[in-house]
């Protein structure tokens, strides 16, 4: 298990306690690494700088307990965004519908970029419409992915239908 896989599950269940849902916990740097926690509200509702507030004191604390990183770091608590990373299955079946730009570890069809119309998630893979044919991407070989800003996102955003 990785820090960041250790972090994840150490406060998971208390940002969930409090009505958010953990997105995903990022640990970039060395000598003064960042802790990114990226969160959102389970009510659908939009994420607010008190909300952010709300959960960086709670991490704080129980990051103080545990003291997962071994050095000073810096906390950044955030809101996913309009054109959020997908980073959990149920994040891919969720948005399905919407562009998205997924990036593996190793080729796929040999390819390692898949841009498309997501489709929802089949049997572990995450099924792509791209201009090419549809691809069907192990959501284990997944690096990153994100929605793709374009007018549909923008539009289903102001309209609060990419928040559920």
């Amino acid at each position: 298990m990785d820090v960041q896989e250790r972090i994840a599950g150490i406060i998971a269940p208390s940002v969930e306690a409090m009505g958010y849902d953990l997105v995903r916990v990022l640990l970039t740097g060395n000598a003064r690494p960042t802790l990114q926690i990226m969160a959102e509200r389970l009510d659908g509702a939009a994420m607010t700088v008190d909300d952010c507030a709300e959960i960086s004191r709670a991490v704080s604390a129980l990051l103080d307990v545990e003291d997962p990183i071994e050095v000073a770091y810096t906390l950044e608590v955030s809101s996913p965004g309009i054109d959020r990373p997908l980073t959990r299955l149920k994040d891919f079946e969720r948005f399905a519908g919407f562009e998205v730009r997924v990036e593996t570890s190793q080729p796929v069809d040999d390819r390692r970029r898949f841009i498309g119309m997501l489709k929802g998630v089949e049997d572990g893979k995450v099924l792509v419409d791209m201009p090419t044919g549809p691809a069907a991407v192990p959501f284990d070989l997944i690096l990153r992915a994100k929605l793709v800003m374009n007018d549909a996102l923008l539009k289903a955003a102001a309209e609060g239908k990419h928040q559920h």
